[in-house]
């Protein structure tokens, strides 16, 4: 009898996890699952203003093109170039909110250690556009406050025109991406910090290990499996990266440098002419994109013993 009884409670319990769970379900599948369905414009010849109906079926045409037209085969060359060298570039920097996590949990004054922590976190909550708006008045030609103070001190001669340049713009795209989320990408190593047992600090002070031994032995590997679950979600959302930093730093100098995948399909697709085409490599961008899931998901289970789905 106690063992139905036991047996009732833990199926109550799942039904109620289950229904806690049912909104987010919901919102998945209204936000992520539904708009699959236009999907359908790329496979017909699609005009703006007419019914989907009403155009025509032209099957995998626009699926072929990008491979079968020199033009836009060099055009989708180069943007997963770009795509691809932005995504890279954020891999290698995701170590950065593990090492400032680390230190930041090491500061003993706590008013200091939640001044740091807020004054970091709230860039996340800005948006592109303010961002870009920090950086107009800091890098633009004529009035922005870098080529004031470099023209005051003697250094140049006229303004130089930051923004607007194709020379590393890899680079400062990552450090504006890493200014703006390093505080919010270590909320998950503090609280992975703060779920390490004391008492291995304890015993390692009575061995007569000193702070950055410990860090290094004991910190580190505390908070190791939660970088790698984040890492190869990272890897598996390798082709995804976004689009609205890219849009509002992009001009017509730099656009070959700054047009990562996101931002061409809606160059093209909302900007331009080419609906059905923008929708059919944003198809095949899904597609990819479930590819590195399911690779980053085997990658996880032959190197740690775990998967991340």
């Amino acid at each position: 009898m106690q063992l139905k009884h036991k047996r009732k409670i833990n199926i109550k319990d799942k039904y109620r996890l289950f229904l806690m769970a049912l909104p987010f379900l919901i919102l998945t599948f209204l936000f992520s699952y539904l708009p699959l369905h236009g999907w359908l414009y790329a496979f017909y010849n699609y005009r703006p203003g007419i019914p989907l109906r009403e155009n025509e079926f032209v099957g995998f045409y626009w699926f072929t093109s990008i491979i079968s037209n020199p033009t836009q085969t060099a055009e989708v060359l180069r943007v997963l170039r770009n795509t691809f060298a932005m995504s890279t570039l954020g891999i290698l920097t995701s170590v950065l909110p593990v090492i400032f996590a680390i230190f930041l949990s090491e500061i003993k004054l706590n008013w200091l250690k939640k001044t740091v922590q807020v004054l970091t976190t709230l860039p996340n909550f800005i948006s592109w556009v303010l961002v870009y708006s920090f950086a107009f008045a800091l890098f633009s030609t004529n009035t922005g406050f870098v080529n004031r103070i470099l023209m005051q001190l003697g250094a140049i001669d006229r303004g130089i025109n930051f923004l607007a340049s194709n020379k590393h713009v890899w680079l400062t795209m990552i450090l504006w991406s890493t200014w703006k989320g390093l505080g919010w990408s270590a909320i998950m190593y503090l609280a992975a910090i703060t779920s390490i047992d004391p008492e291995l600090y304890e015993a390692a002070k009575v061995d007569g290990a000193g702070r950055f031994r410990m860090m290094w032995h004991i910190t580190v590997p505390g908070i190791m499996p939660t970088y790698f679950v984040l890492l190869l979600l990272q890897i598996a959302n390798f082709i995804n990266n976004g689009m609205e930093q890219y849009y509002v730093f992009q001009n017509a100098i730099n656009k070959d440098y700054i047009e990562v995948l996101d931002l061409y399909v809606y160059n093209i697709g909302m900007m331009g002419t080419s609906f059905s085409f923008a929708t059919a490599v944003s198809a095949l961008k899904s597609l990819v994109s479930v590819f590195l899931l399911m690779f980053a998901n085997g990658l996880s289970k032959f190197g740690r013993g775990e998967t991340i789905l």
